[in-house]
Order: C-alpha cells, then sequence, then structure tokens
C-alpha cells in the first residue's frame, strides 16, 4: 500500500467525518480533534498541515482502523478514492 504524500489535514479529517462517523470536536491550535462513539467512544488528533508526513498519515490510520475494524487500504480507498 502506497500512501498518498499530498493528502492534508484537513482532507483526512473532512473524509473521516464524511465516510467513518467521526465528528469534529474542536481545534486546538494546529490539531483538529475528531471524535467517535461507534462502536466505542475514540477521540483522534489530526495536524492541519498542508501536506501530513508519511509516517504520521500511517499512525492516524492505523488508530481509525484498528478501531473501526477494517484496513488501512479501505480507510484510505474511501477517503482519496
Amino acid at each position: 500500500m502506497k500512501l498518498p504524500r499530498d493528502l492534508s489535514g484537513r482532507q483526512l479529517a473532512d473524509g473521516l467525518c464524511r465516510k467513518w462517523g467521526y465528528r469534529e470536536a474542536h481545534q486546538m491550535g494546529s490539531h483538529i480533534v475528531l471524535e467517535t462513539e461507534q462502536p466505542k467512544p475514540q477521540r483522534i488528533a489530526i495536524p492541519a498541515h498542508k501536506t501530513l508526513k508519511v509516517g504520521t498519515l500511517n499512525a492516524i490510520l492505523r488508530a481509525v482502523s484498528s478501531h473501526k475494524g477494517t484496513s488501512k487500504q479501505a480507510i484510505l480507498d474511501s477517503i482519496c478514492g
């Protein structure tokens, strides 16, 4: 799986809100805080940068995929594809 090099924090946050049941709780500085209650409560902070570093994107996708019980590729396809 090749991660995109041009995905912004805002695009990732919007995609997670639209497709995966997250909602924007607030923004603290340069980080967007998302939360969900499905299947259990989770909060995740996403840097609001123009482009996310590959390691940061991978860590966020890993956290979301383990919480939602799906693959990182499925999440990435729903956001970018």
